[in-house]
């Protein structure tokens, strides 16, 4: 009777060692013919490689820009097929990748015709706004409040705020210092000024320290979707959660109550972002909730100060490279500072305008070291691009260094020369740091402001020397300085 127990046992441990191996091989053919049938159902689709189940070729995406050379990603395939759109599977998805300045072209003057903005689901998790709302639906109404903010009149006023903060910035962080860390110091200071302009909050202590929960949140913003313990992403969906209910929150429900007690109400209209938010209504009469406003304020905090803080920290990467160039930014920028001298006045847009050659050598360290490496979009209909098929519902992805990378646009592309911008600049569609079409970034002359202040009270300030000479840049999903780009400072004053 043992033995048969035993033989019996025996038989069904193999029975079922035989059902979940059975099992597993479903789910493996499963996806690779789903992975090859969302190729093979669709004829002349573009050259390229679909990589492995899922995955795709992500790795692959993800690891150039880790080596700091996102563009090569798209480059080394483009020559490989001989094609300036070709096939490829990342994030999970079917995907279109467009280059050059005919793709960009075809990207913007199609927006909303035959796509629309796409982001990955990581994204919507980490930021989730509501069961029926995504993140590229909120951010088309995001487009639809900030014109008020971002028109001429209104950025001129931010101008000598954006000083303010500067002046208190580097009185309190790099002066008296041998040396810095820039790229720190520069999230410091853009974040300041977003907190300033969008929440009217001006507390540096209480600034700093949110600093680092919102470099969690970018930092995962596109990596790999694991939501498991000790990765990326985890941090920046905890990091998310904790910035709405530690940071923002009480400042709104603060200003709602401010805003109750009928005290200016019409001028805390207009003072910045956040009161906006709370006297806005819709169409039918209701105003936004808390939790949306927090969402909203979140996404602007993070695109408001992250971008320009990398170009601020490459700024300062490529002046210490160049003193020529550095020379020609710093006497444009002391014809300024001594007109002020006497009075102590701050910088107004006039000022601003004056900086025409610190603003082309900022345009050259956006082309060279753009921030955002290129955005996704989803097709809504069947398209044709260059005479191949493009299915409904491929996501497409256009490139910003890819384009800024190619010869035939920028002769001797990887050489820094601030030049290319003089008189009519580069080609259309070829220069895209910002994007463009319906899509143009709305804080394109926000971040010329913020960038060109920071330059200003930076040179007027210090020479300035690298202190890793090659050090590397790493874009994760921002592009910033592996080490943090230490510097060793000069004080003009010394």
């Amino acid at each position: 009777m043992e033995q048969y127990h035993h033989h019996y046992y025996s038989s069904l441990y193999l029975n079922l060692l035989l059902l979940f191996l059975s099992l597993i091989s479903l789910a493996v053919a499963t996806i690779f013919y789903k992975h090859k049938s969302q190729y093979h159902r669709h004829v002349n689709l573009p050259p390229g490689r679909r990589g492995l189940p899922y995955v795709g070729e992500t790795l692959d995406f993800l690891s150039t820009g880790w080596k700091g050379r996102p563009e090569n990603f798209v480059l080394d395939r483009v020559r490989e097929f001989s094609s300036n759109v070709f096939k490829t599977h990342i994030v999970g998805k079917p995907t279109a990748v467009l280059s050059g300045a005919e793709g960009n072209k075809f990207v913007f003057t199609n927006e909303n015709k035959l796509f629309v903005a796409w982001w990955p689901d990581s994204v919507n998790k980490i930021f989730p706004f509501t069961e029926t709302s995504s993140v590229a639906e909120e951010s088309r109404r995001m487009r639809r409040l900030l014109p008020q903010f971002m028109k001429p009149e209104a950025l001129q006023r931010y101008v000598g705020v954006m000083d303010d903060v500067a002046r208190r910035h580097f009185a309190s962080s790099w002066e008296g210092r041998d040396a810095v860390e820039v790229f720190p110091l520069a999230k410091n200071y853009t974040f300041w000024v977003a907190c300033r302009l969008f929440l009217s909050l001006d507390d540096p202590e209480r600034i700093a320290e949110f600093v680092v929960p919102f470099k969690d949140v970018a930092t995962g913003i596109f990596g790999l979707p694991l939501d498991l313990p000790f990765t990326a992403f985890r941090r920046a969906i905890r990091a998310s959660t904790y910035i709405r209910e530690e940071f923002l929150t009480g400042i709104i429900r603060q200003r709602k109550s401010e805003l109750a007690d009928g005290k200016n109400a019409d001028v805390a209209k207009t003072q910045d972002i956040l009161s906006f938010m709370l006297m806005a209504t819709d169409d039918n009469g209701e105003r936004m909730s808390e939790r949306d406003i927090a969402d909203k304020i979140l996404g602007l905090l993070i695109g408001g100060h992250d971008t320009a803080s990398s170009t601020c920290s490459f700024v300062v990467k490529f002046l210490s490279e160049f003193p020529r160039i550095y020379d020609r930014v710093y006497e444009e920028q002391m014809q300024i500072a001594r007109c002020k001298a006497a009075t102590g006045e701050m910088l107004n847009w006039e000022d601003i305008q004056k900086m025409k050659y610190s603003w082309n050598v900022a345009c050259e360290v956006l082309r060279l070291v753009p921030p955002l490496q290129g955005t996704f979009r989803e097709a809504t209909t069947d398209f044709v691009f260059n005479g191949f098929s493009i299915p409904k519902g491929w996501k497409l992805y256009w490139s910003v260094p890819s384009t800024h990378k190619t010869e035939k646009y920028f002769p001797e592309p990887e050489k820094f020369d601030p030049s290319r911008f003089e008189g009519r600049g580069p080609a259309p569609y070829t220069f895209v740091p910002f994007g463009g079409g319906p899509r143009m970034c709305p804080g394109k002359e926000y971040a010329r402001l913020e960038i060109l202040v920071f330059m200003h009270n930076l040179v007027k300030r210090f020479k300035f020397e690298k202190l890793i000479p090659d050090e590397k840049i790493v874009v994760n999903p921002i592009a910033v300085p592996a080490n943090g780009l230490p510097v060793r400072l000069f004080p003009h004053n010394a």
